[in-house]
């Protein structure tokens, strides 16, 4: 047992052994930690000024990923044009500020929904060039053929800090009471301490990608940006493997991956929970996420769950709906994260090993536009549904979502592909349908 446990370690964290990787990994362990305490903060700070309203909810959301909408494809092809870092070194900054404006304003009690949504959308901005950045970066640093488990440690570290961030955000915000808020438990400025929190966490990850080694980049760009976003474009549309595992992520994005609507609504609205049991239902979504990125992890064909992943993320979905109230909800929720990461961690490797470097960078802001950017009529659509005002109201609209993601699964089914296209080589042509 335990040779099988150390080999199932070994297995599992290889990428680690790559010392450059390692140690962007654990920076970003750290910086992700405290972004999902901002994540989570945000959330209840938009419930709390605007009286629990879903649409409210909805709508902030649209302003954070409405960027990733309207620039992924003009940020692929910037990113394939400027070094990473510089890109990276921007992106960070963009969100510390964003996090101190957050804080500061919090803190003094004169925050306003207006300017949670513009700070969310300059944040929203600078992600949607900092994620397909990440993405395109997988292979800098490790051999092709631990791509799958870089990606899946990507995904563990995200929902590792998922976990821990949204845990402990019911500590930090009571602890935001006697520090912050005069002992008042209602006082707004009890929230501002993540934000804090959250600005300090940036320290690290800028100061290790300030000091990367970044391999120089292969085969450059030297056309016109839009020639470039042509060119990607072309790539996915005549390459099955890809486009139809992007079609199937956007067209659950669009439907049952809205859990950052689902969760805060359900917890505050349909459960009537406060912000421990708020937390211990979003952390309990990262734990289940981070048993399906260590699940993908140890597995080498990144193929195999990708159905699998999509009918767990759906079941779950359905028994959430039923779901009584938080107790219950927990280990729904748990199986909600480890279905859909299962899903998006096959879905992320699949497209990682079959695009060709010179492309990467493009395909990958693809891969982000359909992931991020169906976020804002996501979040349109799932607020719509689950809203107690609504023509459904809360369990019977996330069933009609889980439909819609069921009929989007069932009419791509046998399309998605059973193994990995070779890449083409800068020059080659496309690949035929």
């Amino acid at each position: 047992m335990l040779a099988r446990a150390s080999a199932w370690r070994t297995r599992t964290f290889r990428a680690l052994r790559h010392v450059h990787y390692r140690r962007y990994w654990f920076s970003q362990l750290l910086s992700l930690v405290g972004s999902w305490m901002q994540s989570t903060a945000q959330q209840y700070l938009v419930l709390e000024l605007s009286g629990g309203s879903s649409a409210a909810l909805g709508y902030v959301t649209v302003a954070q990923f409405l960027p990733s909408l309207l620039l992924s494809l003009f940020a692929g092809a910037v990113i394939d044009r400027v070094p990473r870092r510089r890109v990276l070194l921007a992106t960070q900054v963009t969100l510390m500020l964003t996090a101190a404006a957050l804080a500061v304003t919090t803190h003094l009690g004169i925050v306003t929904l207006p300017l949670v949504m513009a700070l969310a959308f300059v944040s929203g901005t600078a992600n949607a060039f900092d994620m397909p950045a990440r993405q395109s970066m997988v292979v800098d640093f490790v051999p092709r053929g631990d791509v799958p488990n870089v990606v899946a440690l990507n995904s563990l570290s995200f929902n590792v800090s998922r976990t821990l961030g949204q845990a402990v955000f019911g500590l930090v915000a009571a602890l935001g009471v006697s520090l912050l808020a005069g002992g008042n438990p209602d006082n707004l400025s009890r929230l501002a301490l993540p934000f804090y929190l959250n600005v300090a966490s940036f320290v690290v990850v800028l100061f290790v990608i300030a000091t990367l080694p970044f391999p120089p980049r292969e085969g450059a760009s030297r056309g016109t940006v839009l020639e470039d976003i042509r060119e990607g474009l072309a790539y996915v549309r005549h390459t099955p493997a890809v486009r139809n595992v992007m079609l199937l992520v956007g067209a659950l994005s669009l439907t049952v991956i809205n859990f950052n609507i689902i969760i805060p609504y359900f917890a505050r609205v349909v459960f009537g929970a406060r912000e421990a049991a708020f937390g211990t239902l979003s952390a309990a979504f990262g734990l289940g996420a981070m048993a399906g990125a260590l699940w993908q992890a140890s597995k080498p064909n990144p193929l195999r769950n990708l159905r699998v992943g999509g009918v767990l993320l759906i079941a779950s979905t359905v028994a959430l709906a039923f779901t009584p109230g938080p107790v219950l909800g927990t280990p729904v929720l748990a199986a909600c994260g480890f279905g859909m990461l299962s899903l998006l961690v096959s879905a992320n490797s699949t497209v990682q090993l079959s695009i060709p470097d010179h492309l990467r960078g493009r395909v990958m802001s693809l891969y982000s536009f359909v992931l991020v950017g169906m976020g804002p009529p996501g979040a349109l659509i799932a607020s719509t549904l689950i809203s107690k005002e609504g023509p459904l109201g809360p369990r019977w609209g996330l069933l009609a979502l889980a439909a819609l993601g069921s009929l989007s699964l069932l009419a791509l089914w046998m399309r998605l592909p059973r193994e990995l296209p070779k890449p083409v080589p800068q020059g080659q042509g496309l690949p035929a349908d």
